[in-house]
């Protein structure tokens, strides 16, 4: 039987490989719009404060001469309570509130002077600004800072990003 080939039957399924779904889901994130690589990421929630902080950005993306890279971190809220050792889970809530900015964006005439996306994500706010700010290549991360009793409590989204963050960070008052 050396050197016979077996056919393969004409009815055999391929199997799928099970990281080529994975492989394609990180290929496409990564595939990020050339305009905006090295651009200028900004956090904004349509507060007073990420308003400064969009306005400064815009500013910042202009001189430079980069697209602008607008991140709406949408909520997440834990399901559970800590039980024995399981830790909780956290869903995502539905947040509305991203198409809402980005028609109000869209129409904003001091965003006509340069390109920019809007880029939704759930999760934590600082470790989805920095992960986009890594697929994008960004130069620098733009925020507002955060006053009152929040901010206090759990420490502010601009004092965690500064401390972890692998690219500079410009927060906003």
């Amino acid at each position: 039987m050396a050197g016979h080939e077996i056919p393969e039957p004409a009815d055999r399924k391929q199997v799928a490989d099970p990281l080529s779904d994975l492989r394609a889901a990180e290929e496409a994130r990564h595939s990020c719009d050339p305009a905006f690589r090295h651009g200028v990421v900004v956090g904004f929630d349509g507060s007073t404060s990420s308003e400064r902080a969009l306005a400064y950005a815009i500013g910042m993306a202009k001189r430079t001469g980069s697209g602008l890279i607008i991140v709406h971190v949408a909520n997440r809220l834990p399901t559970t309570v800590w039980a024995g050792c399981e830790p909780p889970v956290f869903v995502d809530v539905p947040d509305h509130r991203t198409e809402v900015l980005g028609l109000e964006l869209a129409c904003a005439d001091y965003l006509a002077e340069v390109p920019w996306i809007l880029v939704e994500r759930g999760g934590d706010i600082c470790h989805e600004l920095e992960e986009v700010g890594r697929e994008y290549s960004a130069d620098a991360i733009v925020v507002g800072s955060t006053h009152g009793i929040v901010g206090r409590l759990f420490g502010s989204v601009a004092g965690r990003l500064a401390k972890r963050a692998q690219r500079p960070v410009v927060v906003i008052p």
